[in-house]
């Protein structure tokens, strides 16, 4: 993959393969405070709403997910993750992807620690809703990510497909139930990232990953979806800002949800 920095190349390539990846955008310091900050939350308990690991007593293995379960909207609890959410320097690329302003809807942070899960292919819109138009994702990379601890896979042409009916995931490989097969003629193609890099995406694409194969790794990331400002609906769930802060009140749309149905409903991934 070419890495770009020229503004008319990057929106280029994000229109053609409905991603990009900008290597670098967070320093070596910014990305461990952000590591640090949530390692910290995880150390500090739950936070009922956000963030709700358990043990669980059953017989077999133990699910590395239920002790590390990703964090949900993370800015409304949490300064930094608020501070991150609303970056001018993501922002500055959002708009020129977006083509206009661009509102913040939701943050979350997956640990992903070794063993665990991945989240099957699937379309972002398909929990947003956003009317008209979709989302753009800015997935952080907090870790060294690859094919071993499960980086993102993506499906370049499908951002400009329509939203697809999910089949029923695999639960030995997939935390989520949905499940969005590459069509026909398209293939998934490896995400590699540094800590620091953001993957840029659009809210059809079709992406997802595979379970963390590692001992000893985790597979951490900061995740922020945006919409434009034409955007007239949006889920329920979602409660979008200006990225000076400001609250943005939008309808809502029909059939939202959280990102990703999961197998085990006792509580968040």
């Amino acid at each position: 993959m070419t890495v770009t920095t020229a503004v008319d190349d990057y929106v280029g390539q994000f229109q053609d393969e409905g991603f990009l990846v900008v290597r670098g955008l967070f320093g070596a310091a910014e990305i461990e405070d952000v590591r640090a900050e949530f390692m910290a939350l995880h150390a500090g308990g739950p936070i009922p709403g956000h963030f709700e690991p358990r043990s669980r007593q059953d017989e077999g293995p133990a699910d590395p997910l239920h002790s590390f379960p990703r964090v949900m909207h993370p800015h409304r609890i949490n300064e930094l993750a608020l501070r991150y959410l609303l970056e001018p320097r993501l922002r500055g690329i959002l708009e020129n992807l977006l083509g206009e302003e661009a509102l913040a809807a939701q943050s979350m942070f997956y640990f992903k620690p070794p063993g665990a899960r991945g989240q099957a292919l699937h379309q972002d819109n398909f929990y947003l809703r956003v009317e008209p138009g979709t989302c753009v994702a800015a997935w952080i990379a907090c870790d060294e990510i690859d094919r071993d601890n499960g980086g993102l896979e993506v499906v370049p042409g499908t951002h400009r497909m329509d939203l697809f009916c999910p089949e029923e995931a695999d639960p030995e490989l997939s935390f989520v139930r949905e499940y969005v097969p590459p069509p026909p003629g398209l293939k998934t193609v490896p995400v590699d990232m540094s800590p620091g890099d953001v993957l840029f995406f659009n809210g059809s694409l079709v992406h997802g990953s595979q379970p963390n194969r590692t001992a000893d790794r985790f597979r951490r990331s900061f995740i922020c979806h945006y919409v434009g400002r034409s955007a007239e609906r949006i889920g329920h769930w979602y409660r979008p800002l200006s990225m000076n802060g400001d609250r943005v009140p939008l309808a809502e749309s029909e059939g939202a949800g959280p990102c990703g149905t999961e197998f085990d409903a006792a509580g968040p991934h």
